[in-house]
């Protein structure tokens, strides 16, 4: 490798110089100026787009997801099932059942009986009396009006054709031979063959001729077109429109870009204003005051009063409760003193035939594990008012 050699770099392309730099540099900032506020309403627009996207369409399309796959599906479901139910059960029904049996054995099997028992012994019965008696009465009765039709037409029209209509054909085709085919023949060879080979000849040369005129007119204008339009035209594209092209292209390129730094740039200090001036106080406040009074106010308040309300709600029910066995007790005994019968027993705990009882036997067998029974006090007991 030869280190004292020059390598270009690796952007270089021939044919740059210093008036290509001074004139690279004033369009990279006149595109800079003009890509810089579309890269900005790009950038906006992204940004925004991916926010929709976050906050919008991503909680829709789970809603609309749950919507289907919870809703509409089992809903679908259930109307083909009653569709299916309503509309095609019975009518598959109707035509295995109804329609099928009805036409197999109210039509289809007629028919065949009517087939294997009426019509095929018929048809071999009508068989039988074409071959043996009407086909040999055929073949002779065809056989005698053949030799009938031989006697009478065909041997008469033969014998016209050979003995007279033949010889007077002979002598008219020797006349129309000597008097117009062959004059015809000769003027044929001796006249008009030569005469269509002449024009045909002078076409020949006179179509060449058009055909060399034509490609050398041809040439012409292809050469004139060539020298005139296409050498200018190429030379024009070659020499001025590819560069300036390629250094439009490349400086939309740089000034894209460059408008991405600035336009980022732009962005974090709006997003630092936004936080020092909005999201940084919003917090401190959050943090500061809204959390501590909401923490006090769900347990100094909403707690108590959540406990203080379901032991109300407990009271109230085993009031409401007790209430209405005292109602339905107090109804029973009315319905007894008016209409008399048994006493029904009264409705009590279930208890355990190891708990110790008042005005019966006591039990005193203790079980480990079992707890001992409340005293309760007999139906009699407390009628007497002892309970």
């Amino acid at each position: 490798m030869d280190h004292g050699k020059h390598q270009a770099p690796a952007e270089y392309e021939a044919g740059e110089g210093c008036l290509t730099t001074l004139i690279r540099i004033p369009v990279r900032i006149v595109v800079l100026v003009v890509v810089l506020p579309v890269r900005m309403v790009w950038d906006a627009l992204v940004v925004t787009a991916r926010a929709v996207d976050r906050t919008l369409l991503r909680p829709l399309g789970r809603a609309l997801t749950w919507l289907y796959e919870s809703v509409l599906t089992p809903v679908g479901h259930a109307l083909l099932w009653l569709a299916a139910a309503v509309f095609v059960r019975p009518w598959v029904a109707l035509w295995r059942y109804v329609v099928v049996p009805a036409a197999r054995y109210g039509l289809v099997a007629p028919v065949v009986w009517l087939y294997e028992a009426v019509l095929t012994p018929v048809g071999h019965g009508l068989r039988w009396l074409y071959r043996e008696l009407l086909a040999p009465a055929g073949r002779g009765i065809r056989r005698a009006v053949g030799w009938v039709l031989t006697v009478l037409v065909v041997l008469p029209v033969t014998g016209l054709w050979r003995y007279v209509l033949v010889p007077l054909g002979l002598g008219a085709a020797w006349l129309v031979e000597h008097l117009a085919v062959r004059p015809l023949g000769w003027l044929y060879r001796e006249v008009l063959t030569p005469l269509g080979h002449g024009i045909a000849w002078l076409l020949d040369k006179l179509a060449r001729g058009i055909v060399a005129a034509g490609a050398g007119l041809w040439a012409a204008v292809v050469w004139l077109l060539a020298n005139l339009l296409l050498a200018p035209v190429r030379w024009l594209y070659r020499r001025v429109l590819a560069p300036v092209g390629r250094e439009i292209a490349a400086a939309i390129g740089v000034a894209w870009q460059v408008a991405g730094y600035i336009s980022r740039a732009v962005g974090r200090a709006i997003a630092w204003l936004a936080w020092h001036l909005v999201g940084a106080p919003v917090t401190w406040a959050y943090r500061t005051v809204c959390t501590p009074v909401g923490h006090f106010l769900r347990d100094r308040i909403w707690a108590p009063a959540r406990r203080a309300a379901v032991e109300t709600g407990r009271a109230a029910r085993s009031a409401l409760r007790s209430a209405g066995e005292t109602v339905r007790r107090a109804r029973r005994d009315a319905w007894r003193a008016l209409v008399g019968g048994a006493r029904e027993p009264e409705p009590r705990e279930p208890g355990s035939p190891l708990a110790r009882r008042l005005g019966g036997t006591q039990q005193t067998t203790t079980v480990p594990s079992a707890a001992p029974e409340p005293e309760i006090s007999s139906p009699g007991a407390q009628k007497a008012g002892w309970g």
